[in-house]
């Protein structure tokens, strides 16, 4: 219990420092493992409560996925049912009710057996839940409910003690006028969109213009909507507009209004998007695109503060926060002479880049559990899970289209995967409920092209590690495949250590995994 004090220790300490909870995640998962290491579990989760369901910050013998998904309490009636209980609450074998982790523990697609969980509350209300699974029936059966219990309740003084810590910031902030940071975000794994994320906290709160620039399919309107619900105009309005959606001659009139009569079909008077975003955030989406003509227009309301409907002989105050996205590289439109080089230099107070996808290949997994749990819900089915092959076909692929390429992608993917499964029930002679389904997701129903240039995180080189090229035959020894597969895992996991000097948790984000399921696997390995 020691390490598990000290644990907790470092935990309020960072979060008294102002750290946010989900900006801690290694520190949960050894919270989590050193909590349950050594029950007999295949799975275990800690997840946190917050408006849009039960978050996981820790996750050990799951998918790094997961750490993407949300379980709302409404369709997940196990958890339901752990929140309801007062104590350890255990689930029989041939419980009807599914189980969130189906198909989702290891390489396994049978059910859960065993199945506990604990609720962590502060008085009446939920602030996360504690579970653990078991694939084989009776696994957990001598757990010592009173030390889980007491453990659970030092977890949930500590959740607490957290809530209390952030909710304090948030009276700071609001005293400021500052709006805080949403309590509970998810925790990118890449370096570049933590930095990306650290600095919309330093330029959400000023009034400053933001450029923001990145390929098509990054996620640039998502950036949007952080940026303004971080902001001080977080109750004004987020106008967006798509310049280059607006006919040229009414673009001028969409943004700034008109007058009724100010031209010819124009029957009553129109606000425009500068007025329609008064007190908020305006999105100027496809900036490259305004016309030369009105570009010396726009920059004298950025100067002035003041827009002047056509027609009106009066200017307007507006207090607008603007935020410029584009996919173009604006300072070439600059040199090039299709941009004016004043309005970009207003425009680009505060540049801001959003990566590719290939860039953060460490957040794929955390976006695919996103994308995952959407489709589990539209295609009413208990689970998707997606096959060890397929996670690699993810990683190796360049996604040029980006984030929405990916999403796109495993859309498609369930839906083939759900048919395939279909069509094996029906010549079957029996019809699968989709809602008692967990669908697997392998790479074939992915349909990426196979000639994907890019190894994820470097390949392992066998000649290196003093293996000749060899050719194999069938008279030859061969080895189980599980044996193979774990002589290959601790030869790339020896690899992965070595290049970061034995830096497990470096290693981990190179191998793309969560650092306590690496510590798991390392085990099972006999690594450690």
């Amino acid at each position: 219990m020691t390490r598990f004090y000290d644990i907790l220790r470092d935990l309020l300490t960072q979060l008294a420092d102002g750290q946010p909870v989900e900006a801690l995640q290694p520190l949960w998962s050894r919270l989590l493992e050193t909590l349950v290491g050594d029950y007999p579990a295949d799975a275990s989760t800690l997840m946190v409560n917050d408006e849009a369901g039960l978050l996981p910050v820790a996750v050990l013998g799951l998918p790094d996925e997961v750490r993407g998904r949300r379980f709302p309490l409404d369709v997940h009636p196990r958890l339901a049912v752990i929140a309801r209980h007062p104590g350890v609450c255990r689930f029989p074998p041939d419980s009807p009710l599914p189980d969130p982790f189906d198909g989702l523990i290891d390489e396994e697609l049978t059910a859960v057996h065993d199945c506990l969980g604990v609720a962590l509350r502060d008085g009446e209300r939920l602030i996360g839940v504690l579970t653990l699974d078991a694939l084989a029936a009776g696994s957990l059966a001598r757990l010592d409910e009173d030390e889980l219990l007491a453990k659970a309740r030092l977890l949930a003084t500590c959740l607490r003690l957290a809530s209390q810590l952030s909710a304090t910031r948030s009276r700071l902030s609001e005293a400021l006028d500052s709006e805080p940071r949403p309590a509970l975000q998810r925790h990118w794994n890449s370096p570049a969109m933590q930095r990306l994320d650290a600095s919309l906290d330093l330029v959400a709160p000023t009034d400053m213009c933001v450029l923001l620039q990145g390929e098509t399919g990054v996620g640039k309107e998502r950036v949007v909507r952080a940026l303004h619900a971080r902001s001080t105009r977080h109750q004004g309005p987020l106008v967006q507009v798509n310049c280059a959606s607006l006919p040229e001659q009414l673009i001028e009139s969409e943004l700034f209004g008109h007058r009724r009569g100010a031209f010819s079909g124009a029957i009553r008077d129109h606000r425009g998007h500068f007025a329609m975003a008064d007190g908020g955030t305006l999105m100027l989406d496809e900036i490259g695109e305004l016309p030369l003509a009105l570009q010396p227009k726009l920059l004298r309301v950025l100067q002035e503060g003041e827009i002047q409907p056509l027609g009106s002989e009066r200017a307007q105050r507006v207090d607008v926060r603007i935020v410029a996205v584009t996919n173009r590289d604006l300072a070439a439109e600059v040199a090039a002479g299709r941009f004016r080089e004043d309005l970009y230099h207003r425009l680009s107070a505060f540049p801001l880049q959003v990566p590719p996808l290939r860039q953060r290949r460490e957040d794929l997994l955390l976006l695919a559990g996103s994308f995952l749990a959407d489709n589990r819900v539209r295609l009413g089915v208990n689970n998707l899970r997606l096959s060890s092959a397929a996670e690699a076909a993810l990683l190796a692929w360049q996604w040029p289209g980006n984030v929405r390429e990916l999403e796109h992608t495993l859309g498609r993917a369930a839906l083939r995967a759900l048919g395939e499964r279909l069509d094996d029930s029906r010549r079957g002679g029996s019809i699968d409920s989709r809602r008692q389904a967990v669908i697997r997701i392998d790479s074939r129903h992915l349909d990426l092209p196979r000639d994907a240039p890019h190894e994820p995180f470097g390949a392992l080189d066998t000649r290196s590690a003093g293996a000749a090229e060899t050719s194999y035959s069938a008279d030859e020894d061969w080895l189980p495949l599980r044996q193979a597969i774990d002589d290959f895992q601790r030869d790339y996991i020896r690899q992965a250590l070595a290049a970061h000097d034995g830096n497990w948790a470096a290693a981990a984000r190179t191998l793309g995994l969560d650092a306590g399921n690496l510590h798991r696997l390392a085990r099972r390995l006999t690594l450690k």
